[in-house]
């Protein structure tokens, strides 16, 4: 199985493995979130509608990813593809504000970049 990042083991960003800290970690592996995110947006994907969903991720680190996503728990093998588990579905739930945030955020730096 893949080593992923487990609470109250250390972690980046937190010698003592916070639970939050240690999800970000999983979270900000190279397409760990993209791949959530495209199982939440587009419902169960084979691999290969997986891979060309993200355009640009190897099949290495789609493997990878998905084989860290599973061992967490936030993505299932089903006889349909890979899906968004209830967990994984939950924590996309809470970051849809954190997205729509962001998008604010852009809006500012191009309106600040437009007036500079």
């Amino acid at each position: 199985m893949a080593k992923i990042p487990r609470p109250g083991q250390p972690v980046r960003g937190s010698r003592s493995g916070s639970a939050i800290m240690a999800l970000l970690d999983l979270l900000g592996r190279r397409w760990a979130m993209g791949v959530l995110w495209t199982l939440n947006e587009r419902g169960p994907s084979t691999f290969r509608d997986l891979e060309a969903a993200c355009e640009t991720i190897s099949p290495a680190v789609l493997n990878t990813r998905l084989k860290e996503l599973r061992e967490a728990g936030l993505v299932a093998k089903r006889d349909d593809g890979y899906a968004a588990t209830p967990l994984g579905e939950e924590i996309h739930a809470c970051l849809l504000p954190l997205s729509r945030s962001a998008k604010k955020w852009d809006r500012q730096l191009r309106s600040a970049r437009e007036t500079s």
